[in-house]
Parts: C-alpha cells; structure tokens; sequence
C-alpha cells in the first residue's frame, strides 16, 4: 500500500472488514435460492439471516491453525449461528465464494475510478477551452517544430481520458461476473438457479463457464486497463516535466506557500508530483504483467494466482485512485506562462515557418525538391549563425524573384497554424 493515502474510501474496499462483509453476504444469499429450491428449511434461513456474525480476530486465529481462510470465517461465522450453520455453504466451494467477492470489489473499485477520471476530465475540458487559442510551439524529438496551442496539448489529454473511461466500463463489465458452480464448475451439488439468485442480487453476472474460479483472463483486461490509464497519466506528467524546465517554464506546477523544493537549494520549485506519477506508472505495469502471468492455471484450478491478486489487485486501484487525484490537483491548478510560450517561439528566430516558405514556393510553381534545398540551405545557416530566418530569405535574390514581402509575411504569420482549432475543439466535443 502506498503511504499517506488520503482517499480512504477506496482502501476500505478492499478492508478485511468488506472483504468478509462481502463473503458473509454471497453465503446468506446461497442460503436464500437454496431454501427457495427446498433444499434449506426457510425457518434455518431466517435463524441464519439473523444470526450470522464474524469475528475477524477469531477467523485470523481460526486461520493460524487450519491454514485456510474459508474454512475459518465459516468456522466464525457458524459461531454465531449455532446448529443451523450447517446449510451454510451448501455445494459450495471456496473460490465460489473468493472470486465472486472479488469480481464485487473490482467492480466497486471500478466505479470510483470511473468517478475520479469523469472529475479529471471535466478538469481538463475547462482549461483546454482556457487555453484554447494559447500559441506555444510544438516540438517533435524534442526540438521546436510548428507552432500549436497549450489548449490543443490539452484537448487531446481530454479525448485520451475519454477513451480511458470507455476502457474502464468495459473492464467494469468484465470482471462483473460470479460463480457459485461448486467444485471444478460443474453445478454437480447444487442448482445454477443459486447462482443466478446470488448473481442478480450482487449486481454481477454468472459467468457463462467456469472451472472451480473465475478465468483469470477477465482479472488480467481489468489490469492491464489500470496500467494503461496510469500510462496516461505517467504521459501528461512527463509533458508537465518538460514543459517546467527552467529553461522552458511554459507550464508549472502549482507551488504552494510554505512548500520546499529542496534541502540544500532553496530556490528550487520542482515537478515532483508529476515525478511521483511517472514513478508510480511503472508499479502499475509491473502489476499488469504479473496479471498476465495469472491467466495460466493447472487444470481446472490452482492458487498460483491467489498470492498475487491480494497484492496487485487492491494495490493497482489504491494507487491508481491516488495518482488520478494527485493529477486532477495539477491540471486544477497548473500554472501557465503564455509569455514565455511567445518567447521560446523565437529562440529559433523564426526557423518554426520553415514549412510555409517551402509550399509558399511550391506554390508558385518551384519544383519540391528545388524549394527544400533553398529553404533547407538558409535555415542550416541560421541554426549557425543566429540571424533572422525572414531577413535572410528576403537577402536571397532567387527567392525574392518568386515571393513577395507579402508573401513572406504570410508564411510567417503564426495565426495561419491555427485556423482549424476551432474545427479540432468542436470534432473533440469542446465547443
């Protein structure tokens, strides 16, 4: 678990306290389609209704002898309920009971996840529409390219949490599916109307087929969706690192009163949640691939996979659920510097139109390769000698015999890069 989680409603998912709270409920559930089918007296099912308990310190020590975690809460739980516990569990076997509470905790899991990206992406439209018409230059392998706007970096971060949000609800549905077929999943003692009936009132769905567990496949697509999302999330925040450069500062994070950047500098403002993200995106690729190792069972059954599913399933959304939160914090409060956007558009002096020049002289009819080699020609002597990039096109008498002043000043003309942000924002759904 990470520490100083903050969001506690995620961690008691996965709590003893709901885990057993959840086990407790699929068993007096069985015990409710059990006794409909007649194979439990209905005044049983009452007594158990009524009665049944857990004690977890009891079932921890139950477990320290019996070495097994089903039979000591059953053992709790028939405790509490006296001679009637015997129709608990009627049928029934333990991964009935184990990956069906799961599938609910995943599910529960999901849905604040689902909770925290719809926050996270209302975030993120605002300030995309803030932004919108913010020109900034655009880079490609790290060196300056053409220019855009912070608005557009932001519109796409908020269509790639969209298509996140739609991977979730499938994952959602994906892992939303309970068993309670009995040993090896063949209903050999006990009717699929119990598991129907259990099913239905936990919001879940039977799973078509299953052998003594839920198919570890479904677990894996709920994963590796979390660490694609964290992958995301481990994206913007490598945008957000680079764009806080000293030497770029277009965008930062927010600094707040009384916060120290550094034991030994103390001029230093760093990303360090941004930093934080990236890091912890890696556990959540790491827990995908152990996922992954999951799917791969002996037969029928094994527990290879039961040891690691109590580590990266509650681990992956707890720590998802922080790193979405931490993020969302960013965005809400990120601090931009469109003065400095305008500046670094000019460290290249002017090489950023490059382009325009080069169809500007298509245009007028300049074979493409001949225009390339005239404008590839002065933009290698300005990354050298510094001048400007329009002052040394307008020296160069071949070009002058093809553009004009106001063709130049056309090409350089940043506000032409920008004619279909409007288009682009209506097409993401950002009117």
């Amino acid at each position: 678990m990470i520490t100083r989680y903050t969001r506690p409603q995620m961690g008691n998912i996965f709590s003893d306290e709901n885990r057993f709270s959840i086990w407790l409920e699929i068993e007096l559930l069985a015990c409710e389609a059990q006794s409909s089918l007649g194979s439990v007296p209905k005044e049983s099912v009452k007594t158990i209704r009524e009665k049944a308990k857990f004690d977890i310190d009891r079932i921890n020590e139950i477990e320290a002898e019996v070495k097994h975690d089903v039979i000591a809460f059953l053992t709790s739980v028939g405790e509490f309920v006296g001679p009637d516990s015997r129709f608990i569990h009627l049928g029934m076997t333990s991964s009935d009971v184990v990956d069906t509470a799961l599938s609910v905790q995943m599910k529960q899991a999901g849905e604040l996840l689902l909770k925290d990206l719809e926050e996270l992406r209302d975030i993120l439209a605002r300030r995309a529409k803030e932004f919108k018409m913010t020109v900034m230059i655009g880079r490609s392998h790290g060196i300056h390219a053409e220019p855009t706007t912070f608005g557009l970096k932001l519109a796409l971060w908020f269509d790639e949490t969209r298509r996140n949000i739609v991977r979730l609800r499938r994952a959602i549905e994906t892992v939303s599916v309970g068993q309670i077929s009995g040993a090896v999943g063949t209903f050999a003692h006990l009717s699929p109307k119990v598991e129907e009936y259990v099913c239905e009132k936990l919001g879940l769905t039977p799973a078509p087929v299953s052998t003594q567990v839920i198919q570890r496949d479904r677990h894996a697509e709920f994963l590796t969706t979390l660490a694609v999302i964290g992958s995301s999330l481990d994206k913007f925040a490598t945008e957000i690192r680079h764009l806080q450069r000293t030497e770029v500062l277009e965008a930062e994070e927010y600094f707040s009163k009384g916060q120290k950047g550094s034991s030994a500098m103390p001029h230093k403002r760093n990303p360090v949640t941004s930093e934080q993200i990236s890091g912890l995106a890696r556990v959540l690729r790491g827990n995908a691939q152990a996922a992954l190792e999951n799917v791969a069972l002996w037969h029928e059954r094994d527990i290879s996979h039961s040891s690691v599913e109590r580590i990266i399933v509650p681990d992956s959304c707890i720590l998802l659920d922080h790193m979405l939160a931490k993020f969302t914090g960013i965005i809400d409060k990120l601090i931009v510097y469109p003065e400095n956007m305008k500046k670094n558009m000019e460290v290249t002096h002017g090489l950023l139109y490059s382009q325009p020049v080069l169809l500007a002289l298509t245009k007028k009819g300049i074979k493409r390769e001949d225009a390339y080699r005239i404008v590839q020609k002065h933009a290698m002597d300005v990354w050298q000698s510094k001048k400007n990039f329009k002052d040394v096109l307008r020296g160069d008498a071949e070009v002058a015999s093809i553009l004009s002043v106001a063709d130049l000043d056309e090409a350089f003309d940043p506000q032409k890069s920008l004619n279909n942000v409007d288009y682009i924002f209506k097409r993401v759904g950002l009117e």
